[in-house]
């Protein structure tokens, strides 16, 4: 107890930590070192003689999904050093940025050490990965001690939630890392979302309605559609990275909207890696510019994920042309496309993703009185919960038919081949949007929280409510980095689906936390349907299901790591 006149004010001073990229540079290697030693551990346990057993992952699913998430927290450190040493060197390392960097190892390396939530019920554990607590003897050294006692702290979080008030709520909390031409592309895709988006968004969701057709024309002359197809396709040739930032900005405004380029994203993807040129030269011009707005139709009721069990079948037909028949669900923006990229059982012989075969299925975009007029087809829609804006539908397909010309590359029994080749890019788009939606709900509970006032002062004063925010900020950042790394790594050729599912996985995550704690900023008002949070947590379900559920996501990502 202090004696009577002692001074009990304590002296302020910064809580970023001295020499911090130091320090953080100098617990990789111990990161990479436990991830190491998991992954011997791991593969022991899902070997039979020296191989890897694809019976004994699925036996020890809790290990090898846990070294998923463990390779994930280690990526993930190395891209925020990776990010905050180039924003050293360009002279934007603020004190921010130093917070943000900071408290993103002070947090994983304890989660690391003590527990990885891989949901709300999941935590990963060392034991899980056949390891004891020499597993961590890397983590004994000054640097790893020094992030984990002092990175993450409330005095930490609270400053940056400071700084985060003095920025503009049009701008992302911190630097972002990226070149002035994204940058650039960043504010006129942030200005549409607050201008033509945000402000009918919650009416879009409340009265389950299509985004008019007027927002869908005027993405198509911001070129939306062609982003990515090359210039000589009648697109803008741009890098992934430029539809990252894209989906992620419009996906802040409204997921629905953020969506919207997917499946042409998706089909554009399918034909410049295996149309002919011919089907290049018909349909890449007319997707770029939205003449022809596309689908994807490859889920089946009863499948799901197990793309290679599909029934559905095309026959081949004495004139050379496709007659399809079957049942697809969850086809999202249905209704009023031109084209559907269709994946088809053509060999009946077959059972497994052998004998599928993807083609470019015309239709008659519907009407709400007629959704699907096209001979040969029918289709319900199916109500959901959020990620509304384009609507989800099931599909009947009873001798619906497809010329042979648009058979993609004009060679059967290739779906599952070309389907795979996009598997890359749609996941680093999905996680774009998750970064999105997490920086949207960041966006409606930081403003909730200014203006709310309770027992005599804001809601953001109180400390459990600005280390939420703080959180929010943190993994945010760490989500945006894992996933301009795996967009880098596309642009620049090398493979990515590891890092692609990585960033899916953790973005997936982070976006349902941001949108739970947002709600829960909120308290009661949260829950009434008029508050934009609450969309928002709808919004952010869906992410952990849809381009491959959380689990196999991480059951792709272990096989990969294991392999």
């Amino acid at each position: 107890m202090p004696h009577d006149g002692q001074d009990l004010t304590m002296t302020t001073h910064s809580p970023i930590l001295p020499d911090l990229l130091t320090l953080t540079g100098a617990a990789l290697a111990p990161v990479a070192q436990v991830f190491e030693t998991a992954l011997e551990a791991v593969r022991a346990k899902v070997s039979v003689e020296g191989r890897i057993s694809g019976d004994l992952i699925e036996a020890n699913q809790s290990s090898a999904h846990g070294l998923s998430w463990l390779g994930t927290y280690n990526q993930s450190l190395q891209q925020m050093q990776r990010w905050a040493e180039k924003l050293q060197d360009n002279g934007n390392f603020g004190e921010l940025e130093q917070l943000i960097h900071q408290i993103a190892f002070g947090e994983y390396l304890h989660q690391i050490a003590g527990g990885i939530p891989m949901s709300q019920g999941e935590i990963l554990r060392l034991q899980e990965l056949g390891l004891g607590w020499d597993a961590l003897s890397p983590f004994h050294c000054t640097e790893v001690q020094t992030l984990m006692a002092s990175g993450n702290t409330q005095a930490a979080r609270s400053r940056l939630v400071e700084l985060m008030q003095e920025q503009s709520a049009n701008i992302t909390f911190g630097a972002c890392g990226l070149d002035d031409e994204l940058e650039m592309i960043r504010e006129q895709f942030r200005r549409f979302a607050v201008e033509k988006v945000e402000p009918h968004a919650h009416d879009w969701h409340l009265n389950d309605e299509l985004i008019p057709m007027e927002i869908i024309e005027e993405l198509a002359e911001m070129g939306v559609f062609g982003l990515t197809i090359p210039e000589e396709y009648g697109g803008f040739g741009l890098s992934k990275a430029s539809m990252v930032v894209v989906s992620e900005e419009l996906s802040r405004g409204y997921i629905g909207v953020g969506s919207l380029g997917t499946r042409s994203e998706i089909a554009a993807e399918l034909i410049e890696g295996g149309g002919t040129d011919e089907q290049k030269a018909y349909w890449l011009p007319k997707i770029a510019s939205a003449e022809i707005l596309p689908t994807a139709v490859f889920t089946e009721p009863n499948t799901g994920s197990d793309l290679g069990s599909l029934r559905t079948r095309a026959v081949k037909d004495e004139n050379g042309d496709y007659k399809v028949t079957g049942n697809k669900t969850w086809i999202t923006h249905a209704a009023r496309t031109h084209v559907m990229t269709l994946l088809a059982r053509t060999d009946p012989d077959t059972t497994d993703h052998r004998g599928l075969s993807m083609f470019l299925a015309e239709k008659t975009p519907g009407t709400d009185e007629a959704p699907f007029p096209t001979e040969g087809m029918t289709g319900g829609e199916i109500e959901v919960l959020g990620y509304r804006g384009m609507k989800e539908y099931e599909l009947g397909f009873d001798g619906f038919h497809v010329k042979g010309d648009n058979l993609l590359g004009g060679a059967e029994g290739q779906g599952f081949k070309q389907l795979m080749k996009t598997f890359e890019a749609a996941r680093i788009q999905t996680a774009a949007r998750a970064i999105g939606v997490a920086q949207s709900a960041l966006d409606i509970a930081m403003q909730y929280a200014q203006d709310r006032k309770q027992f005599g002062k804001s809601l953001i004063e109180f400390p459990r409510v600005s280390g939420k925010l703080a959180m929010m900020a943190v993994e945010i950042m760490i989500a945006r980095q894992l996933t301009y790394f795996s967009a880098w790594e596309k642009d620049h050729g090398h493979r990515c689906d590891l890092e692609a599912g990585m960033a899916k996985l953790l973005g997936a995550r982070v976006a349902w936390a941001a949108a739970d704690n947002g709600l829960q900023i909120h308290g009661g008002n949260g829950f009434a349907l008029e508050y934009k949070i609450s969309r928002v947590l709808c919004d952010a379900r869906i992410l952990n299901i849809f381009e491959g559920a959380a689990e196999i996501q991480a059951q792709v990502i272990a096989r990969r790591l294991l392999g």
